[in-house]
């Protein structure tokens, strides 16, 4: 039962524990509070790995990058986010399992470079705002027996392995943060193995997309936006085809969709020339709410500073950003696109679908109407429908 959420800020008494203990573990000195600082996390996330596992088939370009990115984002942390106990140990998790992983992928490509090599069908990219629809439209399409999605577990970790624990692994990480955040599926409902946003592998290349819905970090975030995305998406890409080729589908069209796409199209359709496009619309104010509410609930327990009224209008400037540089990037695109608009999305999906199909040049079939349905009436039965009654309390 998914209880009671009476502001965006709540907590849950599993997070209020897990702060408490973690804080009387370092008082105690029965373990080391973790340092924030990249020469610490480097040493942590690295080991067992060779120097040259960090260059692989990366450019120096790709290499300076990352590096920067993490000296960056570990001085935001320590001067502005305000972590506490758990925020602090989130964090630091998080950091060091993006320096493994970048050491992880640079061996697999060193010992098997083809695979980041594969050749790929040319994917169809979800692009629009956080909250707009992004997901529901990737959902459908990837259901589509003709093309491929991304499985929740691969994107939360993308090296794959034989045999594949993933799915395990996703599933026992998927249990412990509904612990800590039991609104967690209200917001976006997850699950093992199901088609889901890449932000593991942008994440992976310290991206911002997936910290800056946990944590304060203003000046990393303007350092990332002015800064250019191509590092990031070489190595998105890179990891797009080592999937692929793990997965046996590269010769299917992948459904692509995370936020940042946004914010990185320029970045990201150079890299997909020939990638067709969907954009999502919802109403703004719309959006604002829900992103907020969804930050919101991830920085709740991470920290103690709340400011609701600063949460909202920084969302507000990543939205004007956002819209900006999809318009500035489709603008300049030449390829095939899309538009689609969440209230007709949700007044009647089939038609919608249909539509949208045809101005893609996709033939719109009875197999992936089948399978869309069967992708509807699983969302339909899921708990993210509780969200819009949250929000309504919010405002009560």
């Amino acid at each position: 039962m998914i209880p009671p959420r009476p502001h965006p800020f709540a907590r849950s008494a599993m997070a209020e524990r897990a702060n408490r203990l973690i804080s009387e573990v370092w008082a105690r000195g029965w373990d080391e509070k973790p340092r924030l600082e990249p020469d610490y996390i480097w040493r942590a996330g690295s080991k067992g790995y060779s120097p040259e596992d960090e260059s692989s088939i990366r450019s120096e370009e790709e290499v300076v990058d990352f590096r920067l990115r993490l000296e960056r984002l570990c001085a935001s942390l320590i001067e502005e986010a305000q972590l506490n106990a758990l925020g602090h140990t989130m964090a630091y998790g998080q950091l060091k399992n993006a320096v493994r992983k970048r050491h992880a992928l640079g061996r697999l490509w060193r010992e098997k470079p083809e695979l980041g090599r594969t050749p790929i069908a040319a994917p169809i990219i979800v692009l629009g705002q956080m909250r707009s629809g992004t997901t529901r439209l990737q959902r459908l399409i990837a259901a589509d027996p003709r093309h491929a999605g991304t499985r929740f577990c691969d994107s939360h970790d993308p090296v794959p392995a034989t045999p594949d624990l993933r799915p395990i692994k996703a599933w026992a990480a998927l249990f412990m943060a509904r612990r800590i955040n039991p609104w967690l599926d209200t917001l976006h409902p997850f699950g093992p193995t199901r088609t889901d946003e890449e932000i593991g592998w942008l994440s992976a290349a310290l991206s911002p997309t997936a910290f800056e819905a946990q944590w304060h970090i203003p000046s990393f975030l303007a350092f990332s936006e002015a800064r250019d995305a191509g590092p990031l998406y070489r190595e998105f890409v890179r990891i797009l085809r080592t999937d692929a080729a793990f997965r046996g589908n590269a010769h299917m069209p992948r459904v692509l969709k995370c936020p940042q796409f946004a914010e990185d199209g320029e970045a990201l359709l150079a890299e997909f020339p020939d990638a067709r496009v969907v954009r999502s619309y919802r109403d703004a104010q719309d959006v604002l709410a829900s992103s907020v509410s969804m930050v919101a609930s991830q920085m709740a327990f991470q920290s103690d500073r709340h400011d609701l009224a600063a949460l909202e209008n920084e969302w507000a400037r990543k939205m004007k950003l956002r819209d900006q540089r999809m318009d500035e990037a489709l603008s300049a695109f030449d390829g095939t696109t899309a538009d689609v608009r969440f209230t007709e999305l949700g007044r009647d999906w089939r038609g919608t679908m249909a539509a949208t199909y045809e101005k893609l040049d996709m033939g719109f079939n009875t197999a992936a109407e089948h399978a869309m349905t069967r992708e509807q009436t699983r969302s339909r039965s899921g708990s993210h429908a509780h969200h819009s009654k949250i929000m309504k309390e919010f405002l009560a």
